[in-house]
């Protein structure tokens, strides 16, 4: 076996035992008579002990290799109170997996600072440094935990198409592609598909989300390709029977990953403040009456991310939701009562991560506005389909997995978030 243990698997039961264990190089020193190897693997680091004397071409081998080349070492596992673990292994052989070239594009374990493009570009090696990995051990921990509890509800995970022949909203930000020589779009959510299996039978589904979005943005909060938490419910009253849905899912989220995800955070150094519920509500009209002290805002303005900066200096609390927005500022699918839309977004620190609204489910009702903003309903004749044949009272929400994680542990750019981050200037790797 190339390996019989990971680092944190091994403890006095295998002390005096012969093992194996695999990772990468991360450091090497030779004192001549005896060296110390530290390798790395998923788990963490271990020492491995090699003595010339007992065998000078294995030493030799083993103190010539490139930081970063992978190993897998056999040997005595001894306990060592001086040493990481408190044990090491007295290696007796290696074999040598992969060699590392040199010089490195950057350091793993090196202080020097690294600009982020060549961090991005070299995102494989970035990978290995404990703050970066400890990023993703959390989005991991998150996407499973929103996954638990939603399941839980009653919430069955489904997949929809990333390729349609329209796009989800009508809009013009689309990444328009040829399929077979018909156009096709890359679908900016699953929006449309989400209500349509609402007709199914179907009532509660979920969908670890992909959205593609050619808008050009170039900030710290936006990506063209992008991940969310998507849901959608049937049989409901009202907007907050879906905002109760997300403001529980993010509370026993965070509370997991509080639990669980301890040594992450603390490599980190986040400290998480975990909010009672239910999250506060603030009306739009409410927002309008804020941010119209300090800045030139109207009613039916949309607010973008100045807007939520200041409104975040002005309230008390980390999570809280916006609600009852103007109906003219929202998607055609969005239900209303008169000028307001029945909608809402979740804000966390000042930033949006969460957008939802109860759906028109009526036929004519949702003809009418689509006729009223113009729409060419031609482009959506399947999803309207699905409502003249039962449509129950519905609502749903799509939730930026980036976006709760930069605001949830303090992160600066949202491309920190994501493995291979696409935005308008990054295509690679």
């Amino acid at each position: 076996m190339l390996r019989s243990h990971y680092s944190k698997e091994i403890g006095e039961k295998d002390y005096g035992k012969k093992i194996s264990i695999a990772g990468w190089i991360e450091d090497i020193r030779n004192l001549g008579g005896i060296a110390f190897v530290i390798l790395r693997d998923r788990y963490g680091r271990m020492q491995i002990t090699a003595i010339k004397k007992q065998n000078p071409e294995l030493f030799k081998e083993l103190v010539s290799l490139s930081r970063e080349s992978v190993i897998a070492a056999y040997g005595t596992c001894q306990e060592n109170e001086k040493v990481m673990n408190g044990w090491e292994l007295l290696i007796e052989k290696m074999e040598v997996l992969a060699k590392a070239d040199t010089p490195l594009p950057m350091g793993v374990i090196d202080k020097v600072n690294v600009d982020f493009d060549t961090r991005l570009d070299n995102r494989i090696i970035d990978l290995r440094r404990d703050e970066v990995k400890a990023i993703f051990m959390i989005r991991h921990s998150f996407i499973g935990f929103a996954s638990e509890f939603l399941r839980k509800k009653g919430f069955v995970e489904v997949h929809t198409p990333k390729i349609s022949a329209a796009s989800s909203e009508g809009g013009t930000e689309v990444f328009r592609i040829d399929y077979f020589g018909r156009p096709a779009y890359l679908v900016q959510s699953p929006q449309l598909y989400k209500q349509m299996l609402m007709a199914s039978g179907l009532d509660r589904v979920y969908e670890i989300a992909w959205y593609f979005r050619a808008e050009e943005h170039d900030t710290s909060r936006h990506l063209n390709e992008s991940t969310a938490i998507d849901i959608e419910m049937a049989f409901i009253e009202s907007e907050e029977e879906v905002m109760k849905v997300a403001e529980e899912m993010t509370d026993y989220a965070i509370q997991k990953i509080v639990d669980e995800n301890s040594k992450e955070l603390d490599i980190l150094q986040v400290e998480v403040d975990l909010p009672s519920l239910p999250y506060p509500r603030i009306t739009y009209d409410e927002v309008v009456e804020i941010l119209q002290k300090e800045i030139d805002f109207k009613w039916g303005d949309d607010l973008g991310t100045d807007e939520e900066n200041l409104l975040a200096k002005h309230v008390d609390y980390e999570l809280y939701f916006i609600t009852k927005f103007p109906l003219e500022i929202k998607p055609f699918y969005a239900m209303f009562d008169g000028k307001y839309a029945r909608a809402f977004d979740l804000e966390f620190k000042g930033m949006e991560i969460a957008s939802g609204a109860q759906r028109i489910h009526d036929y004519d009702l949702l003809i009418k506005r689509m006729d009223e903003l113009g729409m060419n309903k031609e482009n959506f004749e399947d999803y309207l389909k699905a409502f003249r044949y039962g449509m129950p009272p519905h609502g749903g929400f799509g939730y930026g997995i980036e976006r709760f994680l930069m605001r949830l542990l303090n992160l600066t750019n949202i491309r920190e978030c994501i493995l291979f981050p696409r935005d308008r200037k990054r295509l690679r790797p």
